[in-house]
């Protein structure tokens, strides 16, 4: 079997490297790389064209969702493992949405991880501790979104339009930032942008984020590689 060689990015150097020591021990892989923000990862991919990146979803300035969509756009071969610290459904949307073949959460059993890396050279898709192939995979996704679109064929009565700040606030959510990357990104509290969110919801007639997302680009109000195409040498 040829070598396998990974890329590892995430801003927390003890775990980073926790990461490539776990990998490392494993026969036949090769951690070829180490990134701590996305802008680097992007470097280091694009010149070693590794066979796996093995990203944190959030990573400051460029996230995890953010790398992924940039290698998928750029059509290189490297295959992307999100890992999180948060079991969110949102998230793994996200993550998938955006081209990741793999999602796990940060505190998985290295054998485990090791496990999803083989099963993404192989082919296959793995999503917490489940495995598709392509088409198991697609057909998951296409469910998840029906799910959300379901939730909120139309949005409730009266509609409120959303404010320009709120509209920068959902334009962040759609590229996968956490509340504390908008707080950074916009200059404003983690407080401002949870009462942005929870406003945006409440006009939407939506539960959740992810619904939010969805609602927004079945209409077109944004789009989702608003700032991808940014992430550029």
């Amino acid at each position: 079997m040829e070598e396998i060689t990974i890329v590892v990015v995430d801003d927390h150097p003890l775990f980073r490297q926790g990461v490539v020591n776990a990998l490392s021990l494993e026969p036949g892989f090769k951690v070829v790389g180490q990134a701590e923000d996305g802008a680097e990862a992007l470097r280091l991919i694009r010149s070693l064209n590794p066979c796996i990146a093995v990203i944190d979803v959030n990573l400051p300035d460029v996230n995890g969702q953010q790398v992924t969509h940039q290698i998928v756009q750029e059509k290189l071969s490297t295959r992307v493992v999100l890992l999180t610290a948060y079991d969110d459904q949102e998230q793994i949307i996200h993550g998938a949405w955006a081209g990741a073949a793999a999602y796990c959460s940060k505190d998985v059993d290295p054998r485990r991880l090791v496990h999803a890396i083989k099963e993404v050279i192989a082919g296959k898709f793995v999503i917490m501790d489940r495995v598709f192939n392509r088409k198991e995979f697609e057909y998951w996704l296409s469910e998840e979104m029906e799910k959300a679109r379901h939730v909120y064929s139309e949005p409730g009565s009266p509609f409120h339009p959303l404010s320009d700040r709120e509209m920068e606030v959902l334009t962040c959510v759609v590229e996968g930032m956490s509340n504390k990357e908008i707080a950074a990104a916009l200059g404003i509290s983690h407080q401002t942008v949870k009462n942005h969110v929870t406003s945006i919801l409440r006009k939407f007639g939506v539960e959740d984020r992810t619904q939010a997302v969805v609602y927004a680009l079945k209409r077109g109000w944004v789009k989702l590689n608003n700032k991808y195409s940014q992430v550029q040498e």
